[in-house]
């Protein structure tokens, strides 16, 4: 876990925030002032102080401008994050969380955010670190509430339909590479192909194989940008043993070809 002050940032960083680029952690990024652009996989986000915003790890990000910005960027393992929160803000934390400065949401969590900076630049053996964790896992079940409740999560019983949808989601995030086809999916949530489609359909607008071929689409672009693999190269990386035909559903989901895709994001 390692925060830094807004303000307060070295200019020498591990990487350049202007340019596109991934990681392998989450990014939560907590704005009390200023006003800033950021464009999280392709799509620009125009936040406005105060706010929140998360960045899950995988997705292509980079900052497009910023002005005056105060509040605290946190870098967070994985593997420090409790499973039930990560569910959480996998499903209901995809856009910028607007703040109340005058919420106790929000004296909360600036007060843990001042707290865990104060301990990791005062740290002086594992129990500093240790503690800064508990405070971490804190922040984390007060954002997990927040987030519940703008969403009205857990008001209600929880939907079937919505359980399928997040399992299947958390399979095709490890599967799929090696697995294309919606009947294997059903299978390993022991229900019907067609109940499966029903049920993206109503909740995401989506059939199954479309859900498939766009989040396989979206690693593609996220390939093209960030790294020098050709088109063939990335087809093969994410399970197409035919470029032409990767080359054709990219087009067809992106409405460009790899090329221009690249160059217009590179240029």
């Amino acid at each position: 876990m390692i925060i830094k002050n807004m303000q307060h940032a070295d200019p020498v960083t591990e990487h350049d925030h202007s340019k596109p680029h991934r990681d392998d952690h989450y990014l939560l990024m907590v704005a009390t002032a200023g006003n800033f652009v950021i464009n999280i996989d392709f799509e620009d986000h125009a936040i406005t102080s105060p706010a929140m915003v998360m960045i899950f790890p995988g997705q292509i990000h980079h900052v497009v401008s910023s002005g005056d910005m105060a509040g605290w960027g946190m870098s967070v393992d994985p593997a420090l994050m409790d499973k039930e929160f990560q569910l959480i803000m996998e499903k209901a934390f995809r856009r910028p969380l607007a703040l109340d400065q005058h919420s106790a949401f929000y004296g909360h969590i600036a007060i843990l955010m001042g707290q865990m900076e104060k301990l990791q630049t005062e740290a002086e053996n594992l129990y500093h670190v240790r503690a800064n964790h508990s405070i971490l896992d804190a922040f984390l079940g007060l954002l997990a509430a927040e987030i519940s409740k703008v969403n009205a999560i857990g008001k209600t019983k929880v939907n079937r339909g919505a359980i399928i949808e997040q399992a299947f989601r958390q399979l095709l995030k490890m599967h799929y590479k090696e697995q294309k086809q919606p009947a294997w999916y059903a299978a390993e949530l022991n229900i019907s192909v067609a109940h499966l489609s029903d049920t993206l359909k109503k909740l995401t607008g989506d059939a199954v194989s479309a859900y498939i071929q766009q989040y396989c689409m979206l690693e593609a672009r996220r390939l093209l940008c960030f790294t020098k693999f050709t088109a063939k190269e990335i087809a093969y990386q994410l399970g197409y043993e035919e470029p032409v035909y990767f080359g054709k559903l990219f087009k067809k989901v992106t409405g460009f070809t790899a090329l221009q895709f690249r160059q217009q994001y590179r240029d």
